[in-house]
């Protein structure tokens, strides 16, 4: 009842807003991008430069954030809606346990913690806490991101991320009095851990020291190293590096019995890798196994001298080989199917293959011979994801849908059984939804599936405010996942939809292939079709339709806004990649070539130009309301990606609707944002999006 009384108040009606928004002054300069004979204006570039260090581009955040926040303050059910939100994130939640040495090591947030807190646990024990973050900042923005147990469970390496950065810095704890040993690696990112098994130290990646802002680096030269516990870094020894070819990454991992070290490396965002590998007993140098970053290789198990690939050669959809370690012959164990394989381990003496069928999870078990064994029990249709390879046969997974709280469940593959651990209790009633699955037609004849979900209670002869989301990029899926904004979204009336459009890995590498590189309109295409869908099928009109994206989504966003702002009310790009021609000059950037290609080349140059967000605003024309999102220290997409496209939207007078962009400090690209934190940012979204679509008027 109270969900119901509350939707009922977020739907009453709207007072009038303020009058038009005048916008701070943003200088324009005289730059221009000039390759391959074209000369492209650039007169925002000022605003590339370091928030922090630019007293310029200060001031102009400082200025856009005053003009926003003021705006925001004036949407109907802003306070109501962040209180739901509050609510509804005010439950108990845990991550996948892992178990080393006898001792499980789990996340658990109680609710509204900013940051979730690491506990261990010996098997007829209590829990107790080895890791809060919470208190590392007053703001709540430094992070434990990832860690690993040693093999015995006694040690824990584990990362420190601060303000949402990619940089991480390394530490280690002992597990029983709970105190860290003076060893600190500084100077890594897009890395793990890999603990030998003996746990004398760890395997690491890291990049040199920069002279020049860490923030604006781009990352070159990565190299692997080993650090043996209670030595500087400084002493540590280079295990493999390729000066040769600096934008070659790598990163270690050790097999469960500890015998092999794998490495290995990759050069951009593809699943393309060389696979080496050295026998850590003998002191062996690495040795090539496979060479040439054609295929993925993502390593499943190992028993003795075999070693257990989910790979794509021969395979878009992948499938499962057993590689000699002596002499890198492959045999067959797990056929390709009509399924995506997106992950594999060994977990005792079977193999748990985890696929995608239509983006849901589906999960079979095979002996190691590859003999199909059976389905793994789901509880439902959703996404299931998990499984880490043990020596025991036992694991953990997680499980989660639209409107069904991630849960944790323990798996043993010996008799094939999973049994529930932890189940989320939410203030909301999950069969109170409804979730189903359409298939559309893209411009180009392609068939393209998606997710709708709303309350049961809907009435659908009827159109709604809707909310439509989509990534389409880097082979990356999008599956069924709880939210608790998109549930409010749902709560107070609207329809979610997700687009499972090309560019993604759903349907293996044809689909990534499909919309990717001079193949990038067809994303544009399936999310612009994926609107027209939910309009025909009269779930939601132009009027009350609003689309979200981030990062890569984020130039979904920016770009199919420009391509037709007729067909959206309200567009909400977060840390998008809005300038397609510079956008491999920062940071992580220069690995994105794989999906936007090389600037370099003028096919790019010229390709890239005609969907670019920031350069293709079309002056004049009605635009929705745009609410942009970024964080004024994310070294990921860097938010002169989205500085510059907010100051070329509101010098365009694209219409009289609010083109806004709201600037969070001390974070990054997402992972780390502190809770306090998402439900502010979610609570202005949705009063945003909700205003301008009709769902709170």
């Amino acid at each position: 009842m109270r969900s119901i009384l509350l939707a009922a108040a977020l739907m009453s009606a709207a007072p009038v807003l303020a009058a038009p928004i005048t916008y701070p002054a943003t200088a324009t300069g005289t730059e221009v991008e000039a390759r391959h004979g074209i000369s492209v204006p650039d007169p925002w570039r000022w605003l590339e430069e370091d928030v922090r260090t630019d007293a310029r581009v200060a001031d102009w955040v400082t200025a856009q954030n005053k003009v926003t926040d003021a705006y925001l303050a004036t949407l109907p059910k802003r306070d109501a809606i962040r209180q739901r939100l509050t609510e509804l994130f005010n439950y108990e939640r845990f991550g996948v346990p892992r178990v080393k040495g006898g001792t499980s090591f789990f996340t658990r947030n109680s609710g509204l913690q900013n940051q979730s807190v690491l506990y261990v646990q010996q098997a007829g024990g209590e829990a107790r806490v080895l890791i809060d973050p919470n208190p590392w900042a007053r703001d709540g923005a430094t992070a434990l991101a990832e860690w690993e147990p040693s093999p015995d469970g006694r040690l824990l390496a584990y990362a420190v991320q601060d303000g949402g950065t990619d940089w991480r810095t390394i530490k280690v704890r002992d597990v029983t009095t709970g105190q860290d040993l003076p060893d600190v690696i500084d100077w890594s990112k897009f890395g793990r851990v890999a603990w030998k098994k003996d746990g004398s130290g760890f395997y690491y990646s890291r990049f040199p020291e920069t002279t020049g802002p860490k923030y604006l680096a781009i990352s070159l030269n990565q190299k692997v190293f080993f650090h043996k516990l209670g030595t500087p870094q400084a002493a540590d020894q280079l295990i493999f590096e390729t000066p040769e070819h600096p934008k070659r990454g790598h990163f270690a991992q050790v097999t469960d019995d500890g015998r092999w070290l794998i490495i290995i490396t990759s050069e951009g965002t593809d699943d393309r890798y060389e696979v080496r590998i050295a026998d850590i007993a003998k002191g062996e140098a690495p040795r090539a196994l496979v060479t040439g970053l054609e295929h993925d290789w993502s390593l499943a198990g190992s028993a003795g001298d075999t070693l257990y690939f989910r790979t794509s050669k021969a395979a878009p959809k992948g499938r499962i080989v057993a590689m000699n370690a002596l002499t890198a012959a492959i045999t067959e164990v797990v056929a390709e199917g009509p399924a995506t394989l997106t992950g594999a381990s060994l977990v005792g003496t079977r193999l748990v293959a985890e696929t995608l069928e239509d983006a849901k999870s589906v999960v079979r078990l095979y002996e190691r011979d590859g003999k199909p064994v059976g389905i793994v029990p789901l509880p439902g249709i959703g996404t299931a994801g998990g499984f880490e390879s043990s020596d025991d046969g036992v694991t953990h997974f997680a499980f989660a849908s639209f409107a069904t709280p991630g849960s944790i469940w323990r798996y043993d593959a010996n008799s094939n059984t999973a049994t529930v651990v932890r189940a989320a209790k939410v203030a909301f009633k999950p069969e109170g939804y409804a979730v189903s699955q359409i298939f559309y037609t893209s411009k180009d004849g392609t068939r393209v599936p998606m997710f709708v979900a709303h309350r049961k209670d809907l009435d659908l002869t009827k159109s709604h405010p809707a909310l439509l989301y989509a990534y389409g990029g880097f082979n990356i899926s999008q599956t069924p996942q709880f939210s608790v904004s998109r549930l409010v979204w749902m709560e107070m009336g609207g329809v979610f939809a997700l687009a499972n459009i090309r560019g993604g890995g759903e349907y293996g590498k044809a689909w990534h292939d499909g919309g990717r590189l001079l193949k990038k309109q067809n994303v544009f295409d399936d999310f612009i079709a994926a609107g027209e869908a939910l309009v025909k099928q009269g779930l939601t009109t132009p009027q009350q339709l609003a689309i979200q994206g981030g990062s890569n989504g984020g130039l979904l966003v920016g770009a199919v806004t420009n391509q037709r702002p007729d067909l959206f009310a309200a567009a909400l790009p977060a840390v998008g990649v809005m300038d397609m021609l510079r956008y491999a000059n920062w940071t992580a950037g220069r690995y994105w070539v794989d999906d936007y290609g090389d600037v370099t080349k003028p096919e790019y140059f010229r390709y890239n130009l005609g969907y670019s967000p920031y350069h293709n605003i079309k002056g004049g024309t009605a635009y929705p309301a745009v609410l942009v999102t970024t964080a004024d220290t994310d070294d990921r997409v860097v938010p002169g990606h989205s500085f510059k496209y907010t100051a070329a939207l509101q010098a365009a007078k694209a219409g009289d609707k609010p083109h806004l962009i709201r600037i969070e400090t001390r974070a990054g690209h997402g992972s780390g944002k502190p809770t306090d934190k998402i439900i502010a940012e979610a609570a202005d979204l949705w009063a945003f999006a909700g205003y301008w679509t009709g769902l709170t008027k």
